[in-house]
């Protein structure tokens, strides 16, 4: 189903509003090169790995999907694994190109105050880079990286830590994300919204997952909280390292 813009912006109107947003497919489309990356890294090793399999690491840590699926990796350690990808990520000429919206998006929460968090599966230096791409600078937003929690999505863990980090109940929260285990995440800790961007999945899929409707990027998103026309005085920008 397509974004309610109506049930969007009343949420948004509420006290307790706020963003959980995913980083990597949803405000940057480096999905295939994160994809990319794995498929390089099997190869060197001679493994011959499926498509399909290579898309269940899509906004996931990528050492639980090597612990949790059955692969040519055996009893490898799954962290040394997932080092060795980003190894090759970090060789590769990445391009970071943002989801249409996503700056405008950012910059609407900064300048009005509406409390917006990134909740990745994503690395802390990863996702610094990735937001100062955007134009948002180290510390003016909160983040929620794969540092920061003990069980990755689709465990609630990491949008719950993310409500906590703004210092909002997850109910009144709106969250943003492109991949099946990302929507798990945040419905199961209960985000009052979830919207499925659909820049790597397809739209059914992401409403399948638990999405309460879906866009195809994020301008619509930023008109909303660029046409608000106020400042949000119960939000905070939350402290973090």
């Amino acid at each position: 189903m397509e974004l309610s813009t109506d049930a969007v912006g009343a949420r948004l109107d509420r006290p307790g509003a706020g963003l959980l947003v995913d980083l990597d497919g949803t405000l940057v489309r480096s999905e295939e090169a994160h994809q990319g990356a794995f498929r390089v890294y099997f190869a060197s090793r001679g493994w011959e790995v499926a498509d399909d399999v290579v898309r269940e690491f899509s906004g996931r840590r990528a050492h639980e999907v090597f612990a949790s699926m059955t692969g040519p990796w055996g009893d490898e350690d799954p962290h040394a694994l997932t080092r060795s990808v980003i190894d090759v990520l970090r060789g590769m000429d990445v391009q970071l190109t943002p989801v249409e919206g996503a700056a405008r998006l950012l910059s609407a929460c900064v300048t009005s105050g509406l409390p917006v968090s990134v909740v990745t599966s994503a690395g802390r230096t990863w996702t610094r880079a990735a937001l100062r791409s955007l134009g948002v600078d180290d510390g003016v937003i909160g983040m929620v990286t794969a540092e920061d929690y003990t069980h990755g999505k689709p465990d609630p863990e990491p949008f719950r830590r993310g409500a906590e980090l703004l210092g909002l109940p997850p109910g009144g929260l709106v969250a943003l994300e492109d991949a099946p285990a990302g929507i798990a995440s945040a419905r199961a800790a209960g985000v009052g919204h979830v919207v499925g961007v659909t820049t790597t999945h397809a739209a059914h899929v992401l409403v399948t997952a638990g999405a309460d409707d879906t866009a195809v990027d994020l301008t619509i998103l930023a008109d909303l909280v660029e046409g608000r026309g106020h400042t949000y005085l119960h939000g905070k920008v939350p402290d973090h390292t």
